[in-house]
């Protein structure tokens, strides 16, 4: 398909729309989904704020794959990828449909890459565990985007921009992760209380720093940045959401930074909306 058959596709499955902001949302816990404290709130705030989307495409750290894929299917199956937890956690269900016409749109926009359609992963954790907060009714359709684990995070970043058409067409594109996530250094003692190691606390203030001057590069080179950012980003997973919302920040654009503390010494909660 040549790029002015794929913009007319485009216009055609997905009317223009108000500009839609994007999110990068530290979902931390998997029991964030279940308790009741201050992170969770502000995610039920943004609902509220937000401009109620068309559809949603999330970026998890839960769903690394070689090479690209989009979630294809009418109704994606809620996922509990986790062990360990209460039963109730495991009961909880989110039957927001998913979008199969988002999917192909996906995979059209970009061309980075050739985007398979996937009918087998659903929602996992790091998708509905912060979604349902926002829209408890399950009624925004929900699609998934991969990490493609073989790529270094320029490639994300990039791969990003390519999706910034779709914030004309309703749809609001989260990130989620937690940009300082070591769970070997966790003290689970402390799991419920505001708690940072030295290295995970200069971490989250020079990433806060970065994002705040508009140092892409930094961030994308964070594996540069000394020894702290080696502890507290010691596998790219959970960061690399956050490269996807950058990638897909206008230099005009404004940020707001909330959720801005760390868990159990070495989970960062810090959270940020571009509009």
């Amino acid at each position: 398909m040549t790029d002015l058959e794929t913009l007319r596709s485009l216009n055609q499955s997905l009317p223009f729309t108000q500009k839609m902001p994007v999110l990068f949302l530290g979902h931390g816990s998997p029991m964030n989904a279940i308790e009741e404290n201050e992170f969770v709130a502000s995610f039920r705030q943004l609902g509220k704020e937000v401009i109620k989307p068309k559809i949603i495409l999330c970026i998890s750290a839960h769903w690394e794959t070689k090479g690209t894929k989009v979630t294809a299917m009418q109704n994606p199956p809620t996922i509990h990828d986790f062990g360990g937890f209460p039963q109730a956690l495991f009961d909880v269900q989110y039957p927001a449909p998913g979008s199969p016409e988002l999917a192909r749109v996906t995979k059209q926009i970009i061309t980075k890459t050739d985007v398979e359609l996937d009918t087998h992963w659903g929602l996992d954790h790091g998708a509905w565990s912060v979604i349902k907060h926002m829209y408890p009714n399950a009624d925004v359709p929900v699609i998934q985007l991969s990490l493609d684990y073989t790529k270094p995070p320029r490639y994300h970043y990039e791969l990003a921009q390519q999706l910034e058409t779709l914030r004309h067409k309703g749809v609001l594109i989260v990130g989620s992760g937690n940009i300082v996530h070591n769970l070997r250094k966790v003290k689970w003692d402390k799991l419920n209380d505001t708690y940072a190691w030295d290295w995970a606390e200069e971490t989250n203030e020079k990433i806060k720093s970065f994002i705040v001057d508009g140092n892409h590069q930094a961030l994308i080179d964070y594996g540069k940045q000394g020894t702290s950012f080696a502890l507290s980003i010691p596998t790219p997973e959970h960061y690399l959401p956050l490269i996807y919302i950058l990638g897909l920040k206008d230099k005009k654009e404004s940020i707001d930074l909330f959720n801005d503390k760390t868990v159990g010494g070495s989970i960062g909660m810090l959270s940020l909306k571009v509009e």
